[in-house]
This record gives C-alpha cells, sequence and structure tokens, in this order.
C-alpha cells in the first residue's frame, strides 16, 4: 500500500477535540476514497460509509430536516448494524458534490461532535448553486494531488534517512554524495514517465513496466473525458475537450503562455468570453493548475498576479506525456529531457511546486527575460528557473539579479549537478530536489 503524506493530516485532525468536518478534494483516481477508507477501518470502531454516486437512494437521508436529532435517527435507521458511539464513530460522504444537501448537513455534524465526518469530491464546482448553506467556519477544505516525488520514492521503498539527508543538503546549500544523487536523479526520470496517480505508480512498482504504465494513463485520460461527456453542460462539453486537448501544445511553445486562440485553428471568435468556463471547469476538475504572470516580482506577489496572463500545466506529469507523441517516453529514457521546448521539465515542476504553495506564479518582461517560477519563501522573492543541463546558461537570473532589487533569492534546478551557490549568489540544485521547495 502507498503510503501518503495526507494519512498523518488526518491523524492530526483525529486528535482534535472541537473538530471541523474535512472535505478531501482532488481529481478523479487520486486516490481518496482509498485513503479515507484505510484511514476510517484503522482509527474507528464504527463506520458508516456512503457514496452518493455508486447509492444514490442514500441522498434521500440528507432531505428535510437537517438538525442532528434528524440525520442521526436516519441514520441509525439506515445502518441498523453500526451503533452511533460519540468520538468512536466516522461518517465517510463520498462523492459529496452528488447530494448539496449532504455539504450543509456538515454544520450540524460538525457543532454536536459526536460523530466525526469525512467527505470527500471532485468537480465540486458543478454543484455550488444547489448548495443552500455552505457550512463556512464547520468544514475543512483539504487539496489532494497526486503524489510527489516524495510520496514516489516512498513507494519505491527509498529509505526516509536517505531523503532527510537529501534534504539537509538541500537546506543547508552544501553538495551530496555523487553516487546518491545520480540514483535520485535517475528516480526522478521515472518519475516524470509514471506521474502520480495511485494506480499507475502501483502498476510501476509491481511490473516495472513502463508500455502497462502508458496503458493505464491514457485510460485515465480517457476517463477524464468521459467525465466531460457525464457531467458538463452540453454547450460546454466540446470546448471543454479541445480546451483539454490544447494543453499539451501550449506547453510545446517557446513561450508558453496559454493563448484562447490556439485551441482551436480552425474556429473562428475563438476567444477568453468563450472558452473561459473551460479552463475553469478542468481546473475545478483537479486536472490542471494555473501559473500566472506577474506584472512585478515584488512583495506581497499575489497583489501583483495577473489574472488574464497565465500558462496551464497538468497536474500529473505522466498523464501530460502520454498525451504526447510516441517516442516521448524513450526521448526522456535518453536523457532529452529539454524535448517539447522543455514542457515536461517545467510540467513537474510546477507539479511539486504547487502540492506545497497555493498559487503558481511566474515572471516575462517583453519575451527577452522569463523566470520559471517566483515564490515567496521565508519573506524572500524568489527567484527559480529550472533547466535540462545541456544549458548552463543563467540569463534571466542573471538579468533579474541585475534589474529587480525586490528579488533577493535565486534558485537553478538542473540536471547533472550538484549543490553550490556561485559567485553572482546563484543556488544550484539538482533537479530532484524541487520537491524541497
Amino acid at each position: 500500500m502507498l503510503e501518503r503524506k495526507i494519512t498523518y493530516i488526518l491523524e492530526e485532525w483525529k486528535k482534535e477535540e472541537k473538530k471541523p468536518c474535512l472535505l478531501i478534494r482532488g481529481a478523479r483516481q487520486v486516490g481518496k476514497t482509498f485513503i479515507v477508507d484505510d484511514f476510517a477501518k484503522k482509527n474507528y470502531e464504527h463506520y458508516i460509509y456512503i457514496n452518493f454516486e455508486l447509492t444514490p437512494e442514500y441522498k434521500n437521508i440528507f432531505d428535510g430536516n437537517l438538525d442532528i436529532k434528524t440525520l442521526i435517527m436516519k441514520l441509525e435507521v439506515t445502518f441498523p448494524n453500526v451503533n452511533i458511539v460519540p468520538n468512536k464513530t466516522i461518517l465517510f460522504l463520498d462523492e459529496i458534490q452528488s447530494c448539496p444537501n449532504a455539504r450543509t448537513a456538515l454544520k450540524s455534524f460538525a457543532l454536536d461532535g459526536r460523530i466525526d465526518v469525512i467527505s470527500s469530491g471532485s468537480l465540486l464546482g458543478l454543484y455550488y448553486k444547489e448548495v443552500s448553506s455552505y457550512p463556512v467556519g464547520y468544514e475543512r477544505v483539504i487539496d489532494l494531488y497526486p503524489l510527489d516525488f516524495e510520496e514516489f520514492l516512498w513507494g519505491l521503498g527509498i529509505k526516509k534517512e536517505t531523503i532527510d539527508y537529501a534534504k539537509d543538503c538541500f537546506e543547508n546549500i552544501k553538495p551530496m554524495d555523487e553516487y546518491i544523487v545520480k540514483q535520485l536523479s535517475e528516480q526522478f526520470k521515472m518519475y516524470m514517465l509514471v506521474g502520480g496517480m495511485p494506480n499507475v505508480v502501483n502498476e510501476y512498482v509491481k511490473t516495472n513496466s513502463l508500455s502497462k504504465v502508458l496503458t493505464l494513463q491514457k485510460a485515465i485520460v480517457e476517463n477524464y473525458l468521459l467525465d466531460v461527456v457525464k457531467f458538463a453542460e452540453m454547450s460546454n462539453k466540446q470546448k471543454i475537450i479541445n480546451t483539454f486537448n490544447s494543453i499539451p501544445i501550449q506547453l510545446s511553445k517557446k513561450n508558453k503562455k496559454f493563448l484562447f486562440s490556439e485551441i482551436k485553428e480552425d474556429e473562428e471568435n475563438v476567444g477568453e468570453r468563450k472558452y473561459a468556463s473551460s479552463i475553469e471547469w478542468l481546473k475545478d476538475a483537479g486536472i490542471i493548475n494555473f501559473c500566472y504572470n506577474l506584472s512585478e516580482p515584488a512583495l506581497p506577489l499575489i497583489s501583483n498576479i495577473r489574472l488574464n496572463c497565465f500558462k496551464i500545466y497538468m497536474r500529473d506529469t505522466g498523464l501530460l506525456i502520454s498525451m504526447l507523441e510516441e517516442g516521448t517516453q524513450k526521448a526522456i529514457l535518453d536523457d532529452e529531457l529539454y524535448i517539447n521546448q522543455g514542457a515536461i521539465l517545467e510540467n513537474i515542476c510546477a507539479e511539486e511546486i504547487a502540492t506545497r504553495h497555493s498559487k503558481l506564479m511566474y515572471f516575462e518582461r517583453k519575451s527577452t527575460l522569463e523566470i520559471d517560477f517566483v515564490l515567496n519563501i521565508d519573506g524572500k522573492v524568489t527567484a527559480i528557473e529550472v533547466k535540462s543541463g545541456k544549458n548552463k546558461q543563467a540569463k534571466s537570473l542573471k538579468s533579474i539579479i541585475l534589474n529587480y532589487k525586490t528579488v533577493t533569492r535565486y534558485m537553478k534546478f538542473e540536471n547533472g549537478c550538484n549543490i553550490y551557490k556561485d559567485e553572482e549568489n546563484i543556488e544550484h540544485y539538482p533537479l530532484f530536489m524541487i520537491m524541497f521547495i
């Protein structure tokens, strides 16, 4: 079984005295159901599980009055074999987006406190108009992403002591043992190919077969498109599919800014007004990450975001690779990491950063200066560049050093290097160390 960081969050939540209900949000097949089900069985004596998509008749429990007395009475009648014992009972409401009234009822459960409640869902934005009253202050939302690189290493059996050693070197900017750098760099290359979808990672750990990995990835992509057909409004279905299919093309440009005009070449009047809702649908489904351009790399960064200028990355790089042309897997295995204008390198770094920072941001000025990512790290505006290793220059970072005094830290992640700080104060790290950002 794959170890996930969210399990530790659930364990800490269980210890809280007056706890809110949890809502775990994420794309389909990132492991929401498996993780919560496993946690509930291991940590509670009494467990009620409701999946509103598989058993839609249970939506009736949340019709009518939503006071706690009525809710508990309905649960006891529906699940007579489960005893509801205070502090020893958990209710898991899976696919809660299909029962908006259950979302409203979370306030009653949280105020009462006898039953711990975890809900999970994807495509939650599709039903926001149907939720009569959100349980503000009584619901804690946690985003679940595909496995990050550290979790991937755990799945491969890499000891945590090795990862702690690498992290210590990262934090203290001191060189690592070259053999360990090489081994972790090879595993990071495999992580690019495999990605972090749990079923795909399990298949790779079990068989080491990249062809089976690719088959599973293509099936997940196909299922995402089927979700569009099943859940999206009729007028929006084809627009969402067109937008989704354009992502690999948009990322393969030298300038990766997302352009509405490139969604569909043979279509007239392609623009933000027509396609903005399609992008929001994919974001709400947990399939993509936005990376916003900054007008200036200065604190507070969020006040300098340009909402109409952004890049779009896939949340899972393995799925992105499965959407690219045949031979991409082999090219990466052969260390051709800058294929598709560095799309895969940027995507994998965006994926890692997004699990730890609430906003992805970059800085570009007149197409002559582009910093891949800009972050606020410990109060310092930090410029981050990602390189394949063949291009050792850091022109954009040097330009930032000369012209933007608001930026005070400079980091470059590149293939085939160890850790060091150069004479211009630029910190250099192996690519895999993006997991410590």
